[in-house]
């Protein structure tokens, strides 16, 4: 089932029906059994004729957040690993990363408050300060208060190679700044977790040509998504839950950097297409 975040409410859609329900975003997603309670509502509630979901679905739909924060895994794909290691040889910092990636403790980071998310068919922007910046496609997930994986959703976790290949410890620099992420376009509810062959694919179109197109799957990942949420609630408490992208798998070549007005579609089976165009924070234009 999917919960939708719109302008006029609540969408919920399962078993090719449509319910809206009149409830408020954090105290909906951050109960227990979410999935449980999303199908008791089914139920209970009228469903709304396809015409009024296609007219609530083609209305601005919102990232699917509340006021929870956004953290993030790093170098939980080989590929990623590969990456970080790469942009970050003339600096000498290289190892970090070769280190990390088998170390016990995984790499988390804070990612974004709530007022700082895209959503879907909304800009992200690249910083003006870096030279080469690119999109993250990742699986992320919702945890509620307790620490409960109650969903997932699209992420996009921008990201300034040349800052953080210049300096590890320019990592908040080139992670965290207006628009550097986007969630969406729903949140993905089930009561058993995704699937690991599910597929993440991701495109870049600039000026309607294709730039870039690489797929993947979810079992590529080295960590287990418990272990990581593990770790992040281990000494933080999140009382209206969590979100965490569990880090990237598909990275575009050094040669290539994001450009004004590309568009970037990350795709996910189950979940469906999350579609950004890459912009420029207005006070920077």
């Amino acid at each position: 089932m999917k919960l939708y975040k719109i302008a006029k409410g609540i969408l919920l859609e399962y078993n090719d029906s449509a319910y809206i329900i009149d409830d408020e975003w954090d105290s909906l997603i951050n109960r227990d059994d979410l999935a449980a309670y999303l199908q008791l509502i089914s139920e209970e509630t009228t469903a709304i004729s396809a015409e009024v979901k296609n007219e609530y679905l083609s209305d601005r739909i919102l990232p699917p957040i509340g006021s929870q924060e956004v953290w993030a895994a790093g170098v939980t794909y080989l590929k990623s690993r590969d990456a970080r290691m790469e942009e970050s040889e003339t600096s000498g910092g290289a190892s970090l990363y070769d280190k990390v990636y088998d170390a016990p403790r995984p790499e988390l980071f804070f990612k974004a408050i709530a007022q700082r998310v895209a959503g879907h068919h909304t800009e992200v922007y690249i910083r003006k300060d870096s030279e080469w910046n690119v999109p993250e496609p990742e699986l992320t997930l919702f945890i509620n208060s307790k620490g409960i994986i109650q969903g997932y959703t699209i992420g996009n976790d921008m990201s300034s190679r040349s800052i953080e290949g210049e300096n590890a410890l320019y990592l908040p620099q080139a992670k965290i700044y207006e628009k550097s992420a986007a969630l969406g376009p729903c949140l993905l509810v089930t009561s058993t977790p995704i699937a690991t062959e599910s597929g993440i694919k991701m495109i870049i179109k600039r000026k309607g040509d294709t730039v870039y197109q690489d797929a993947t799957t979810v079992s590529r990942i080295k960590r287990s998504f418990t272990e990581l949420v593990g770790y992040l609630y281990s000494e933080c408490d999140f009382p209206v839950g969590s979100f965490l992208m569990t880090g990237t798998c598909l990275v575009p070549p050094p040669t290539f950097t994001l450009q004004q007005d590309d568009v970037v579609e990350i795709t996910i089976d189950g979940i469906g297409t999350l579609v950004n165009t890459i912009g420029l924070n207005p006070k920077h234009k």
